[in-house]
């Protein structure tokens, strides 16, 4: 295929995503020839983004496991997470968050780090670098959902085409005295409908959260991708990625620091 039809390609991948997740209904089969490496895969995924045409206040990062990450050579990939999609959730708050009920729907127990405005492009190195461009984290839902069904089953290079699987984000409380916590130590616990899914922290995501800001914004930069107005790091999913379907209520709960809650609804209802 030549670079003009895959460009072609992509675009039509590109629009029948758009099309599905703006009609809030499902894809039963990938919607042209999948992506068979990152590249193709952020090339469909920026197009979408233009297409979509909304705001961007934030990114999803998610971990490629093994073996994709030797084959593909990178550890985590990253989607857009859209103005109107991050939702603010107060103490004893319960949004509803819509998901694809025809497609792909999960919940994700993460720590959503901010990047302050105004970040000048220097990659950081290490964690004291990437903490340094932080000026709020919270505890945080993401909202995984595709209307594509094999959105994770089909590997990586698909997840990353389709926005990276986003379908939301949950704003819990501020982190107090964050700066001074081992995020990695903080006990996670996910529950849907009261019964626990899973219990983790964050030592075990590769490098940790901070990590998960280094990659992006290498990511970002690479892509030309400006970020200078600041935006919301959604740094992994911390006890796994908990499929869900409408109706069903998801718990993250954060050891001493706090709880988040959301309420999942079919997209095609809202």
């Amino acid at each position: 295929m030549s670079d003009s039809a895959a460009i072609g390609a992509g675009d039509a991948i590109a629009a029948a995503f758009v099309a599905a997740r703006r009609g809030g209904r499902g894809l039963s089969a990938y919607p042209g020839d999948k992506p068979t490496d990152l590249a193709e895969a952020y090339r469909i995924q920026d197009r979408a983004i233009a297409l979509d045409g909304r705001p961007i206040v934030g990114w999803k990062v998610g971990r490629i496991n093994p073996p994709d990450d030797v084959r593909l050579g990178a550890v985590r990939l990253a989607g857009p997470i859209f103005a109107g999609t991050a939702i603010e959730a107060p103490s004893g708050s319960v949004p509803d968050m819509p998901v694809f009920g025809q497609g792909f729907a999960a919940g994700e127990a993460e720590l959503l780090l901010h990047v302050a405005p105004g970040h000048s492009g220097v990659k950081p190195r290490d964690d004291a670098e990437a903490r340094a461009l932080i000026d709020e984290i919270r505890l945080g839902i993401e909202v995984a959902s595709s209307p594509y069904s094999g959105i994770n089953a089909d590997g990586p290079c698909v997840t990353a085409s389709d926005f990276g699987n986003n379908g939301g984000l949950v704003l819990g409380a501020s982190l107090a005295g964050w700066r001074e916590i081992d995020l990695c130590a903080i006990p996670v616990r996910s529950l849907i409908d009261g019964e626990q899914a899973g219990a983790a922290t964050a030592a075990s995501m590769l490098d940790g959260p901070y990590g998960a800001v280094r990659f992006l914004l290498a990511n970002l930069d690479a892509r030309g991708i400006d970020y200078s107005d600041g935006l919301w790091v959604s740094s992994g999913a911390i006890t796994g990625v908990h499929p869900v379907a409408p109706g069903q209520r998801f718990t993250a709960i954060f050891g001493e620091y706090g709880t988040v809650e959301c309420r999942f609804e079919d997209a095609t209802a809202r």
